[in-house]
């Protein structure tokens, strides 16, 4: 049977693995010590399973445990990344570059520094969502001392040429961060191959629990150093001081390993859903996919559905839960900055789908998401004088709106 609505918004967060949930179980009431306890056995236990998630996550990505900072989240560990090299290299420089598709919590962090002083180039991203190297080489400054770009874009899933950006950035002596939060634990990402120095990312985006994340410090070549944008017990190798939430941090740990194991398996069958989905939605006139087909993640589709008011398409779609192109950083209905930086009206913007798949989506899901929006596109387009005159052929370009 179908439960309604059905969840396709899983870029936002995916629900919890159960196998996650069981793993942290034990750490709410028996094993409920603080891991910088160390004069009794609960804190030993609580660390030594701290120690343990360390390891599984760091496993995933190719680091060694000591490199893995927790933080409450990815957007903790932007910040603690991005000012913490403000401040740890002012003398070295003070420029830094980023895109103007980051997610807020990139953008707002190099907002903030900029009124402490720092120079902050935004690149513009191409109408497919990506970014060259040549567009990096050509901002890069003297005095420039860290690159942000994200591995994988939040809202229409493409993937930047991660290792081609480290490289340049490695020859010039520069650091290199990237926001993966929505690529680990869904595609392959080794911070030795990818030469990454910093990198924050999230357990809730991976099938484990909220308010834990990440953020993964080079320790060698070179030795990569923050400073603390929380200060305390010095706990997290004085980067990141406050009690452990040992629970979490466990669950983290059990996703990571998850992902791992799983997510060969994971990615071949949720991709073929996707593209159903896609090549389904398709057959709608005047339907297209948003950002670059080929470098993207497998669980992500962003479609525009043209000649269709947006906030009556998410009324219309309300039996499945998806994103759609206004912001959803806000409850403004200003359309997504993301899609107007690939050059989308403000109309196609707002009339647009983000569909994110997960391990627990079913095909029998996505063939009533399919359902769903096709009656909805076509019953708003049957009711838009637009439409009609689309079908009509006029151009609707050239039609001047007669002010009352």
């Amino acid at each position: 049977m179908l439960k309604l609505p059905i969840y396709l918004d899983n870029n936002a967060t995916t629900p919890m693995d159960p196998r996650v949930l069981e793993a942290m179980l034990p750490y709410f009431i028996d094993n409920f010590g603080n891991a910088a306890s160390r004069n009794h056995s609960f804190g030993w236990k609580a660390e030594e399973a701290v120690d343990y998630a360390r390891e599984q996550i760091a496993a995933l990505i190719n680091a060694d445990s000591k490199e893995i900072i927790i933080t409450s989240g990815a957007t903790e560990s932007n910040n603690l990344a991005i000012k913490g090299v403000f401040e740890m290299y002012a003398a070295k420089g003070n420029h830094f570059i980023t895109v103007e598709t980051e997610h807020k919590a990139v953008l707002d962090t190099c907002k903030h520094i900029e009124k402490l002083g720092a120079e902050v180039t935004y690149l513009k991203a191409r109408e497919d969502g990506l970014i060259t190297i040549e567009q990096v080489e050509a901002a890069i400054k003297p005095n420039t001392v860290l690159v942000s770009v994200m591995y994988a874009n939040n809202e229409i899933g493409v993937i930047q040429p991660v290792k081609e950006i480290s490289k340049l950035c490695k020859s010039k002596g520069i650091l290199f961060h990237t926001d993966a939060t929505q690529a680990v634990g869904k595609i392959p990402v080794d911070v030795i191959a990818d030469g990454i120095d910093l990198m924050s990312f999230s357990a809730h985006k991976m099938y484990g629990p909220k308010g834990v994340g990440a953020l993964y410090v080079r320790r060698k070549n070179p030795r990569v150093k923050v400073t603390a944008q929380m200060d305390g017990g010095g706990h997290e190798r004085g980067m990141r001081s406050g009690t452990l939430n040992v629970p979490g941090i466990v669950g983290f740990g059990k996703a990571c390993e998850i992902c791992r194991l799983d997510m060969d398996a994971d990615t071949a069958r949720i991709s073929k859903l996707r593209d159903k989905l896609e090549t389904e939605l398709l057959t709608l006139e005047e339907s297209y996919v948003n950002g670059n087909r080929e470098h993207r993640l497998p669980h992500v589709s962003n479609m525009s559905f043209k000649y269709v008011e947006g906030e009556g398409l998410i009324m219309g779609v309300k039996d499945i839960a998806v994103s759609s192109g206004s912001a959803c950083t806000s409850a403004s209905l200003e359309p997504s900055y993301v899609l107007k930086a690939l050059g989308l009206d403000d109309e196609l913007a707002h009339s647009s789908l983000r569909f994110g798949l997960s391990r627990f989506t079913t095909e029998e899901e996505v063939d009533f998401a399919i359902a769903h929006v096709k009656e909805a596109v076509n019953k708003l387009r049957e009711m838009s004088p637009l439409w009609e005159m689309f079908k009509e052929g006029i151009d609707l370009k050239t039609i001047v709106w007669q002010e009352h």
